[in-house]
């Protein structure tokens, strides 16, 4: 059974007439007859029963048509929906986030603006470091990541730049550089332990770390480590060492 004979078969049971119905569709009315007895033949049982001015249903019509009435609705329904979720404006959109990238207000803003535009996506968020959400993002286990560049990325994964987000230097209350209430060189700090996240967590942190300090001159001396931006300056406010986290650590 076709959909079109579906279609053929409600068009003639509505105008009562298989001229009426050729004429509604577009088609000859030979046509339309062979193909209803194509599905006459294919149920075993007549669907219409011929009257001097048209057409009725018979018993076995009346029921099909009540069973199959919104079919046509229903894969009208079907295609809106697949192409709508073709196009990305339905299903399920898998974000990941680090947890300095959740700090940052551009995130929640960006998810907030995909929300309103397509309010029919369902959107579940993931968060970890880069060292899980670059797997999820190659096993298909994540649409989109939201994470600091890294040196360790393979080439499979497109990047897209949202936004440069500068480093800041986390320092202990009493460090003399912070009650001296000027702009810091880097190279300042050459002689202070750093407090970095472990590599094995933070990846792109970790190396955007380093990198500045070697840009500034030297090779940091590191202090403990810290998994976290929170317990990172914690430690840094206990005097344990000084930092550099991102900009929106501020909030």
């Amino acid at each position: 059974m076709e959909l079109r004979h579906i279609r053929y078969f409600l068009a003639i049971a509505s105008e009562g007439s298989f001229t009426r119905a050729a004429e509604h569709l577009g088609i000859a009315q030979p046509p339309l007859s062979q193909q209803i007895k194509v599905l006459e033949e294919e149920m075993g049982t007549r669907l219409f029963r011929r009257l001097a001015h048209g057409v009725e249903l018979t018993p076995a019509g009346t029921a099909f048509r009540t069973a199959i009435a919104n079919v046509p609705d229903q894969v009208s329904n079907g295609v809106r929906l697949a192409r709508r979720a073709a196009a990305g404006e339905s299903g399920v959109m898998r974000i990941g986030v680090t947890g300095t990238a959740a700090l940052n207000p551009l995130v929640p803003a960006c998810i907030r603006a995909y929300k309103n535009k397509y309010p029919d996506v369902e959107l579940q968020v993931m968060e970890a470091n880069a060292l899980v959400l670059t797997p999820a993002l190659l096993e298909d286990r994540l649409d989109v990541a939201l994470l600091r560049p890294s040196q360790s990325e393979p080439d499979t994964l497109n990047e897209e730049v949202l936004t440069d987000e500068p480093l800041l230097i986390a320092l202990p209350a009493s460090h003399i550089l912070a009650r001296r209430g000027t702009a810091i060189d880097l190279l300042e700090l050459r002689d202070d332990p750093f407090i970095l996240t472990p590599r094995s967590i933070g990846t792109s942190l970790h190396d955007a770390s380093l990198k500045a300090c070697e840009d500034a001159g030297f090779t940091p001396r590191l202090g403990p480590a810290a998994p976290h931006i929170a317990s990172i300056l914690t430690l840094v406010a206990a005097e344990l060492g000084v930092s550099l986290v991102p900009e929106s650590s501020l909030r």
